[in-house]
């Protein structure tokens, strides 16, 4: 496929560029919803707005063959306070789009539009547009509310911009491409006072440090070393001051990994090691562990198709069987109900990371973007 016209990537760029200017947070994207479901309904598809609190669910029908493709893209912004100073910068004090879900959604409105206008195909194409996939709450709203139900989708697909990829770059593999993230919350509960009199007390501090300590053996001493997993200690918070001993220790973190049986090892472990260091000391302990995102696990022949269609698109580099990364993100949970394959698309290596308060989508990989998502579209009806 040539790369879409330059006319019409210029306008995708505006939208983009309109959509990062009005940062909205989780589901509260009624206005980036409101401009996804007028650009549809102007494209001739068929748009059901509210999916899952605010998500938006195109419907392109062509023919009557066997095609059901779903594309999906997330809206969601950060609560991130933008360093930028171009004209689109946002117009929201506290938001921005440092993820570069404007890019997503943008690119995914400008295929669209070609594939309502000038593609033929043999089916349903449906398109997904996401809200609060930062917090990992949108794709389990949208299917609690019947996503998979109610629209003809046999197989779902979706990208994510990536820094560490140059521009141009569609990089993903079969198997896990993102992991699961779970979280943690440690609360261990003692006698505090003055700390002249430590032997007066049962202090929490020290058994809090134990802990910590404690929770890095289970990656390195328990897990299966040919499974990877990270485990992350993010807070220590205790009602302690200069003077004064705690008695009380909340330890809080942060468990990514690839496979069901690495999360129940870790999380028994967790809990195991929490009522021994409590006991220890005397103190009583209590563990609160969720499950936040599920991993990302591309299907083999989902995942195939994906390489063609990166094939297919002119100026685009295709790094198959890539390795995956321990960011999560909630397409995992959409995985679980039906096949499909989640890629990386190159940002540019000069681009800022994710989630950094100078980072902005590079309006350069829009081109590629679109061809991909009308490459998998073509390349299923082509057999």
């Amino acid at each position: 496929m040539a790369m879409v016209e330059a006319e019409l990537m210029e306008e995708v760029a505006a939208w983009r560029r309109a959509i990062h200017a009005d940062p909205e947070f989780g589901f509260e994207v009624q206005d980036t919803a409101a401009f996804v479901a007028g650009k549809l309904r102007s494209f001739g598809v068929d748009v059901t707005e509210g999916v899952g609190g605010t998500g938006v669910v195109g419907v392109l029908r062509k023919g009557n063959g066997p095609l059901r493709i779903g594309l999906r893209a997330d809206m969601d912004a950060l609560q991130i306070t933008e360093q930028n100073v171009f004209d689109h910068v946002s117009r929201r004090p506290g938001y921005m789009h440092a993820c570069g879900h404007d890019g997503h959604t943008a690119m995914l409105l400008g295929a669209a539009r070609i594939l309502a206008r000038e593609v033929d195909f043999d089916g349903i194409v449906t398109f997904v547009f996401q809200p609060a996939e930062e917090h990992g709450r949108g794709a389990g709203a949208m299917i609690d509310d019947g996503l998979f139900e109610r629209f003809d989708i046999d197989e779902i697909y979706a990208v994510h911009n990536y820094p560490e990829w140059p521009l141009g770059t569609l990089a993903t593999r079969a198997g896990p491409a993102k992991a699961s993230e779970d979280n943690f919350e440690i609360r261990l509960v003692g006698k505090g006072g003055h700390a002249a009199r430590p032997h007066m007390l049962n202090e929490a501090l020290v058994a809090g440090c134990q802990l910590v300590v404690a929770l890095q053996t289970i990656v390195s001493r328990r897990a299966d070393p040919l499974e990877h997993a990270v485990l992350s200690v993010t807070e220590f918070v205790t009602d302690g001051i200069r003077n004064v001993l705690p008695g009380n220790v909340t330890i809080r973190g942060d468990v990514r990994s690839f496979t069901p049986k690495t999360q129940e090892l870790v999380e028994g472990q967790i809990r195991q090691i929490s009522a021994g260091i409590a006991a220890t000391f005397g103190l009583t302990e209590s563990v609160d562990y969720s499950h936040e995102f599920a991993a990302t696990t591309n299907s083999p022949a989902e995942t195939e198709r994906a390489y063609a269609a990166a094939r297919a698109v002119r100026g685009m580099t295709l790094v198959a069987d890539c390795p995956p990364v321990m960011a999560s993100d909630d397409f995992g949970l959409m995985l679980q109900h039906r096949p499909g394959n989640y890629a990386f698309l190159g940002n540019g290596t000069d681009s800022y990371p994710l989630h950094n308060p100078l980072y902005d989508f590079n309006d350069r990989a829009i081109p590629f973007g679109v061809g991909y998502f009308v490459e998998l579209v073509r390349q299923f009806s082509a057999g």
